[in-house]
């Protein structure tokens, strides 16, 4: 007979002692359980005492966690939160520099655990770090010389304790001295500081910054660029990625009219330069977190150019008609008439005349055409950086079309504008950086004007395919796809500089989209007869739930989920995994990212099938509706899931990608019995289904289909044939 759900059988260490094995009952208050462990060792004083699973995470058990204890687990009695808290309280305090370390880094690692934390917090005992941080750790810097690495491990504990005990969430940024930021400022801005007070003091700022719009303030006055230049200058990628962190939270929390001027000093510095030369080629590979931060330096960086892209040209600016009037110079040769060469309606003619070569939709006027947002005058800044720094290349497109007919002309005015609006949507101008991409563009730090080469070499594509497609003004749109088309591919191939950008754009010319797309069609053909349809129609149930029978295998397998907090780079983990029986959804957290499945024995919570009543996605998620700098993000949301139990309580998900969001939105679905219907599932299904329609149809080869059943013939006129075999 199995033993009954509520008793756990486990082994419990104490030190100096054989493990019990004991049989736990999970009705039974933590208190009586934790007193019977005691009275089997003679020890008084239960209250005094906890139990901890005997792992790395050493996380004590409690009322909210203790169903996390499975048959089999090793526990291990220990002190209290509260005694441990206060033990370590009045131990940092020592007067002896060995005991002071010693507990120091006792302090680090238990402030991991959140029941610890918050004795600890209760003792006032971030007060009593910052305390040392600002002052207490001045009486040993005199031993510096001749200590020093006694010294760097002793701030490297304090500040990592800090850091350990705010990741909680349960103090807030705002509560922290000018003096305290002072003193981390200064272990950033010191030229020769140990590594791990280093990390430690660029996270705290990163964490004061993003959480607190009071604090950078404060931070903004204590840290400049150019201190945190040299960071990025050596050959730690750790030190190189906390630097960009910061430098990416400075520049997302800055006001806006402060961070064109921040754009300025990092140009002035050359921050793109260092990081090209420093970071991108390094030998070092970059890892995911770096990848990170510099996809955020980079959507960050476009961001600047929202206000431009959203500013409508107005028509009655002098200032803003004199770039139009340049661009007509450089492309035609002419100067400033005098005001008596010949008559007014003359000149406008003439002008009329220039602008509608130059490709604008009105010509009399064109600054009509930039009162269009998004891009706004955006489009204008890329048309003169054209003209002014490519400008044999300008002159030659607009020349080339003027001399064409009217249809066939490419209007370089009105190009030049939808691709800037193009741009802008392909590289996200505007949008928050999304919390888990790493999709940055080496190329994009090859060069101070980035955006602007970027443009230079796509118009001059757009002109070229124009010409391949023998387009006329009512292909414009069809040539605008196959621009994008074009566009989208090279990227998708992550080019090193913008020059091996301009080349991956020479081998994609239209007859090679033409032929790439003919191959896309060939693989996904898809027969219109009626007989193939009801074939199809056949099929489709089986091919539904093979795909159905695919996602909840995946689901088996489970996978890992990163958590979402304010300090992401530490990266914290769990794991979600079906049972074989389909019946319990498996999940814990884990310590790293792991090498393969998790078993279920490891994960520590569970969650019925039976208990789901609905999945939920996008912004109606709990988890996405919290504010935050880096959540409320397009691409965040589009990850994002739960799955809703009980009474209003869920289990919330960011997936790692799209593939893996469809895969459990779509197995969750199927487990609750409901439609499958993400974008993976209606792909896979196409896939599977022309595979399938190819393999049954491989005996029809050459041979033609009709599109209707064939009649049936007239009765015959006599039954002669038939023999009779009585």
């Amino acid at each position: 007979m199995p033993p009954p759900a509520d008793i756990v059988k486990v082994a419990i260490e104490w030190p100096g002692a054989f493990p019990k094995l004991m049989e736990i009952d999970q009705k039974k208050p933590l208190s009586a359980i934790i007193k019977e462990v005691c009275e089997g060792w003679s020890l008084g004083n239960h209250e005094n005492f906890a139990l901890q699973i005997a792992d790395a995470t050493n996380f004590y058990i409690t009322e909210k966690n203790r169903n996390d204890i499975k048959n089999g687990s090793i526990l291990r009695l220990t002190t209290s939160p509260h005694q441990t808290a206060v033990q370590l309280h009045e131990r940092i305090q020592s007067s002896s520099m060995d005991a002071k370390l010693e507990s120091l880094k006792d302090l680090a690692n238990a402030s991991r655990d959140i029941t610890f934390a918050q004795e600890f917090i209760n003792l006032d005992g971030i007060s009593l770090l910052t305390q040392m941080v600002e002052s207490g750790t001045e009486r040993y810097q005199k031993l510096q010389k001749i200590m020093k690495p006694c010294f760097g491990d002793l701030l490297s504990f304090t500040l990592t304790a800090f850091v350990e005990l705010m990741d909680h969430g349960i103090v807030s940024w705002d509560t922290f001295s000018v003096a305290f930021i002072k003193k981390i400022a200064s272990y950033v801005n010191k030229s020769a500081m140990d590594t791990a007070v280093l990390q430690r003091s660029l996270a705290i700022l990163e964490s004061m910054v993003l959480n607190s719009q009071d604090l950078y303030h404060k931070v903004a006055q204590e840290i400049t660029i150019g201190q945190l230049i040299p960071h990025l200058q050596g050959t730690d990628q750790d030190i190189q990625t906390y630097t960009i962190a910061v430098i990416n939270a400075l520049f997302l929390k800055a006001p806006e009219e402060k961070r064109q001027e921040m754009a300025h000093i990092l140009a002035q510095k050359q921050l793109r330069s260092i990081i090209l030369s420093n970071v991108i080629r390094s030998p070092t590979p970059i890892n995911d977190e770096m990848a990170h931060q510099l996809y955020v330096l980079q959507v960050l960086t476009f961001n600047l150019l929202e206000d431009r892209m959203m500013t409508k040209m107005d028509p009655q600016d002098q200032a803003q008609r004199d770039i139009i009037f340049e661009l007509r110079r450089i492309a035609f040769d002419v100067e400033s008439e005098p005001n008596n060469s010949g008559s007014i309606e003359k000149r406008k003619s003439m002008y009329t005349r220039d602008y509608k070569k130059l490709g604008f939709i009105n010509h009399v006027n064109p600054a009509v055409d930039f009162t269009q947002i998004p891009p706004g005058m955006l489009a204008l800044d890329n048309m003169l950086y054209f003209a002014r720094h490519h400008q044999d290349a300008y002159i030659r497109i607009v020349l080339e079309n003027s001399s064409r007919e009217d249809k066939h002309e490419c209007p370089f005015g009105r190009s030049s504008i939808e691709l800037t609006k193009m741009l802008c949507e392909i590289l996200k101008v505007g949008e928050l950086p999304s919390e888990n991409c790493h999709d940055f563009h080496p190329m994009f730090f090859t060069h101070d004007r980035s955006f602007e080469e970027f443009f230079c070499i796509c118009i001059q594509l757009l002109n070229k395919t124009w010409k391949e497609m023998r387009a006329t003004s009512e292909d414009f749109n069809k040539v605008m796809q196959v621009v994008r088309e074009q566009i989208m591919r090279a990227l998708g191939l992550k080019p090193n500089s913008l020059d091996q950008f301009k080349s991956r754009l020479q081998n994609l010319s239209y007859t090679e989209i033409l032929k790439i797309r003919q191959s896309e069609r060939m693989n996904q053909e898809d027969f219109q007869s009626r007989p193939i349809l009801e074939l199809r129609e056949k099929i489709q149930p089986e091919i539904m739930e093979l795909i159905k029978q695919q996602r909840l295998n995946r689901l088996c397998e489970g996978t890992c989920f990163r958590k979402i907090s304010s300090r992401r780079r530490q990266d914290k983990f769990w794991y979600c995994r079906l049972s074989p029986n389909h019946k319990v959804l498996h999940y814990g957290d884990l310590e790293e990212s792991p090498q393969g499945e998790v078993p279920h024995d490891s994960l520590q919570d569970k969650l019925p099938v039976a208990d789901i009543k609905a999945v939920i996605t996008g912004k109606d998620c709990p988890h996405m509706k919290e504010k935050g700098a880096l959540k409320q993000n397009k691409e965040v949301l589009e990850l994002a899931f739960s799955v809703l139990y009980e009474s209003d309580e869920y289990l919330n998900f960011i997936a790692p990608d799209k593939h893996e969001y469809c895969v459990w939105t779509d197995g969750l679905n199927a487990l609750l019995g409901k439609e499958m219907t993400s974008e993976y599932t209606k792909s896979d299904m196409d896939t599977l289904l022309s595979m399938e329609m190819k393999l049954r149809l491989l005996d029809l080869e050459n041979i033609q289909i009709p599109e209707a059943p064939p009649p049936i013939p007239k009765e015959p006129s006599n039954y002669d044939f038939v023999y009779d075999c009585n």
